[in-house]
């Protein structure tokens, strides 16, 4: 299961449901079709920096945190982009975008969350980033994309 999609669900069921502990929302995601480890949703939690919430029954419930939102939105990936792509080539499904030093990291996460739907994974260095995008994806649109990111101000 891809995790861009398994994210993509928590997010609309933590939207749309009332989900209070771990258990419950591996059992929606169950629901959904989507079978995973307590171990797998302790780490999307992590990752996706979810919180509790109150609710209106003073109870605590599953919510986005507003960092991520804030944390991923374009205005602050695109001068990022900017400042630390210096070149990006591609072959078969494959992307290596090379990055100022120190900066493959912070663009690969941003790559793993929001830039192109189509990347299944990012495995970065220093400078350099390989980008698996899923079968059948055009990646010299994906490229294109990606200068389209550069390119805006």
């Amino acid at each position: 299961m891809r995790k861009k999609y398994r994210y993509a669900k928590i997010r609309e069921i933590i939207q749309n449901q009332v989900i209070e502990t771990q258990e419950e929302l591996a059992e929606a995601l169950l629901r959904e079709g989507i079978e995973v480890t307590q171990a797998t949703i302790s780490r999307d939690i992590k990752e996706m920096m979810l919180i509790k919430v109150p609710d209106d029954n003073g109870r605590y419930r599953y919510a986005v945190s507003p960092e991520e939102a804030a944390l991923l939105a374009k205005s602050r990936y695109a001068p990022l982009f900017q400042g630390a792509v210096t070149n990006i080539n591609y072959s078969g499904n494959l992307l290596v975008i090379q990055t100022m030093p120190g900066a493959a990291q912070a663009v690969a996460f941003v790559l793993d969350n929001t830039a192109i739907d189509a990347v299944i994974g990012t495995i970065a260095g220093d400078d350099t980033i390989l980008v698996v995008l899923a079968e059948g994806t055009d990646a010299a649109a994906a490229k294109e994309r990606l200068f389209e990111l550069l390119r805006e101000a």
